[in-house]
Formats: structure tokens, C-alpha cells, sequence
């Protein structure tokens, strides 16, 4: 007699509010599942900006599917109408499901490479007959393979942010700096983070929802520390759409925050300097010095918060054929629907398997990850798009095309690609929703839209 065999499973990469929604729905299909998380909890990328408040209530967060799982379990409903902090988030519903998805959820195991059984990314003999294999390192450093069905990359951006320099590389000196350059939004509700800001100068680089919650808590910090100054470095102007949506935002808690950043620019509690590209950062007497391409060199700063965006890490899928968009780094069929010269999360049409599709067959970028270094992403969206593609691995080709989301407009988004225009962040519908807000101006908490995909 034969003995009966587990079928391979789908291998999802991240326990993010993405990688996790995605197991919840190949579970509610019957398909063997296995998530493997790098960090050693649910929302680990999520918990590193645990003191960041969404723009998204509640009721935008958690994925039906999810909560389907949740429901036996006692798991009991936050306030839906209430945004939670990227803390309570992760310990609230992230990591609840990923309990409750058992040892379907792997901690401390970090992807080193996806290929083909025996088969590099130039062969074609039989690919799509074979499964994948999945190289993957324990936190011991001990390394293992595994066998998949099909591989989603869920793994977000979180831990590649953009670089200060305006060209998209590292500024000349941007290294040897490093001890006063951060990529996150401060916790000024750490103490000791906020004695490192509290009566110095700071630069704030980048223009969307982590750059507004930075100059809102910085701005706030002013108010207590005196000395404490901040400048806000923009690469284009400012315009009528800088700010966001503002009282027109239909997430009310999205449209404060760029409120806020404008009244602390207006009122002088904020230095703005447009058009700055930075090539190099100097150390001066201690302190740091940005120079523009223009030649133009800023008064010197104690500090530097560099928020301009996110990339995609692709390293570990250098063996598997992705058809990606030569500028967004995100799959073709998706790209001209998320491009930020064109779009707001509130144009972008719904998508799922389709869009997401690459040469390699049973292999998707979902969530934060397939947006490549697109700014407009929101959690919803990543909910959907592993609805759509767990329902084509299970063969439901019906409910994998189906469109089962309505997005909220207007807002602002990135439009980087317009390089000097003012209003380059301006939608054609005037909508968007990069701009986001926050409940408490003493910390500035809102989630960097980049990142948190919230």
C-alpha cells in the first residue's frame, strides 16, 4: 500500500496584516498553508512603529476572512469606528490570528531564496510541472529547504527605506552619518528618543504621511523644548494639493494630519525649503550639513529624519522569472494602475490575480510588496488582492476575477515623477489618500503610508 503524502503547501512570506490574511483565506479554501515570518512575532515590521496611529479605523483593518477564523476563539471586536496604533494593531488582531493559525506560523525563519526544484530561472524544461523549493535560514542560523505549491511574497518593504539622496542613491557622506540619520518616524513617546530631538535642530526630508506625523510631533516638541527646530526639505514645491485632502478626506482621521503640517509651516513653527535635492551630507563642527545639487548648502542640524519611501528587497527571488514594471518595481499588469503620477489609492481599481500575475506560474507579489516603490497603499487593497488570489490557486477562476472592494478618495499622493511641478502630488480627479492623519499632536501618530499599507 502507498503511503497517503501532505500535499505541498503555499508558502507565504511575512505574518503581516497581509501574509497573515492570506493564509486566512487559503485555510477557508482547504489549502495547506504556511506562513514564515522572519521576526519573532506576528507584525513584527508593524510593532517597529508600534507608537503610530493609522488613518484607518478598525473596520478598514481586519480582513473578513480573518475574522472568520478569529470568531470561535473568542476573539472579541474592537470599536470599529476607533484607529488603533500600530501596537495595539499587532497585539489586538495580528497576533491573535497568527495564534490562532497554530504552527501553521513559523517565527524566526528568514527566506534566503525561491526557485524551481533543479531548476534555475533559464531553464524551461517541464518549470511548471515542478514545485518550488524555498531556501530559508532559522534565527540559529541553521538553513533548511522546503517544497511549495506556490509562493506569496507578502514581505513587505519595511526593511529597505529610500535613501536621502535625490537621485534615489545614498547622499555622498550619508553613511559616515549614520549615527544622526534615522529612516522612521521618531517615538517622541520614548523618553529617551525624545531628550535625542528635544531642543536640537532637525531636518525632515520626504513629503508624504511619515514626513506630515515628524513635523507634527516635532512641531509639537518645540512647544515644551525650547530650542528644538525643524525644517522641512521638500524636492518640489509646495502647492494647493501638498497638504491633503483636509475636511474633504472621506477618512475624517486622514485629512488632520496635513492640516496640522500646514498650520505649523503657516505659523513659523516649521522652516519649509522646496526644490532641495540633497547630494551630500557634510559634518560640520558636529553637526551635519545637507548640500543640494544646486549647490545650495542648508543651515547645519543636529539630526536628520529621512522619509522618502520604501523599495521592494527582490535578493531572494533572483532565481524565479517576475515580470516587474521598469520604474515602480511592482508586476506589469499592475503598475499603470498604481502609478502615483497618475493615481490616488482612491483612483486605483480594484485588482487581483490577474493583475498581480508573473511569468512564474502560483508565484505573487501581494500587499505592500507588489506596490514596488508605488507610496499609495492601503490594507484593504492587500486584503482584496489575496482574496482574489487564493480563490485562482484553488482553481475558482469566477471569484478570482471578481472585484469585491470600494476604495475612499481623495487625499494626496506621491507624483514624484513630475519632478519641479508644484502640484505634481495633484490626482486628476484631485483624490488620493497619502496624506494621513493623527489623534494626539504630542506624539504626531500616524501610520507612514509607505510601510504600515494601512
Amino acid at each position: 500500500m502507498s503511503t497517503p503524502t501532505v500535499a505541498a503547501p503555499t508558502v507565504v512570506i511575512g505574518a503581516g496584516p497581509t501574509g497573515l490574511a492570506a493564509a486566512a483565506h487559503l485555510i477557508a479554501r482547504g489549502q495547506n498553508t504556511l506562513v514564515l515570518e522572519a521576526g519573532p512575532s506576528a507584525g513584527t515590521a508593524v510593532r517597529e512603529w508600534s507608537h503610530v496611529r493609522l488613518f484607518s479605523p478598525w473596520a478598514e483593518i481586519i480582513d473578513p476572512a480573518a475574522e472568520k477564523l478569529l470568531a470561535p476563539t473568542g476573539w472579541v471586536r474592537p470599536d470599529e469606528t476607533t484607529c488603533p496604533t500600530g501596537g495595539e494593531w499587532a497585539e489586538q488582531y495580528l497576533q491573535p490570528l497568527a495564534d490562532t493559525l497554530g504552527d501553521r506560523v513559523r517565527y524566526g525563519t528568514r527566506v534566503l531564496g525561491v526557485s524551481r526544484s533543479g531548476r534555475d530561472r533559464v531553464v524551461d524544461s517541464d518549470r511548471e510541472k515542478v514545485l518550488f523549493t524555498v531556501r530559508l535560514a532559522a534565527a540559529d542560523g541553521r538553513e533548511e529547504r522546503l517544497t511549495a505549491r506556490a509562493v506569496i511574497d507578502a514581505s513587505g518593504t519595511w526593511t529597505t527605506p529610500a535613501p536621502l539622496g535625490g537621485d534615489g542613491l545614498p547622499a555622498l557622506g550619508e553613511g559616515a552619518a549614520g549615527d544622526r540619520i534615522t529612516y522612521r518616524v521618531p517615538d517622541l513617546t520614548n523618553p529617551a528618543v525624545r531628550d535625542r530631538y528635544a531642543g536640537k535642530r532637525i531636518a525632515v526630508v520626504g513629503s508624504g504621511a511619515s514626513a506630515f506625523t515628524a513635523l507634527s510631533g516635532l512641531a509639537n516638541l518645540a512647544t515644551t523644548a525650547p530650542g528644538t527646530h525643524t525644517s522641512w526639505i521638500l524636492r518640489r514645491g509646495i502647492g494647493d494639493s501638498t497638504f491633503g485632502g483636509g475636511e474633504a478626506d472621506q477618512l475624517p482621521a486622514r485629512g488632520a494630519l496635513g492640516a496640522r503640517a500646514k498650520a505649523a509651516v503657516e505659523e513659523g513653527r516649521v522652516d519649509a525649503v522646496t526644490g532641495f535635492r540633497t547630494t551630500a551630507v557634510e559634518t560640520v563642527d558636529g553637526q551635519l550639513v545637507l548640500v543640494g545639487e544646486d549647490g545650495r548648502r542648508l543651515d547645519p542640524v543636529d539630526h536628520v529624519v529621512v522619509l522618502t519611501g520604501f523599495r521592494p528587497d527582490l535578493s531572494h527571488l533572483s532565481e524565479v522569472r517576475l515580470g516587474l514594471d521598469e520604474r515602480l518595481q511592482a508586476p506589469v499588469g499592475l503598475a499603470p494602475l498604481i502609478d502615483p503620477n497618475i493615481h490616488s489609492c482612491g483612483t486605483v481599481y480594484p485588482h487581483g490575480a490577474q493583475e498581480l500575475a508573473h511569468p512564474e506560474k502560483d508565484l505573487y507579489l501581494a500587499g505592500m510588496k507588489s506596490y514596488g516603490r508605488a507610496p499609495t497603499f492601503l490594507a484593504m487593497t492587500g486584503y482584496e488582492q489575496v482574496r482574489s488570489i487564493a480563490a485562482a490557486l484553488a482553481g475558482d477562476r469566477e471569484a478570482a476575477g471578481r472585484v469585491e472592494l470600494t476604495l475612499p478618495e481623495t487625499g494626496v499622493c506621491g507624483g514624484s515623477g513630475l519632478f519641479d511641478e508644484p502640484d505634481a502630488a495633484r490626482s486628476a480627479a484631485d483624490g488620493g489618500c497619502c496624506s494621513a492623519p493623527t489623534d494626539d499632536p504630542a506624539t504626531g501618530v500616524t501610520a507612514p503610508a509607505a510601510s504600515s499599507g494601512c
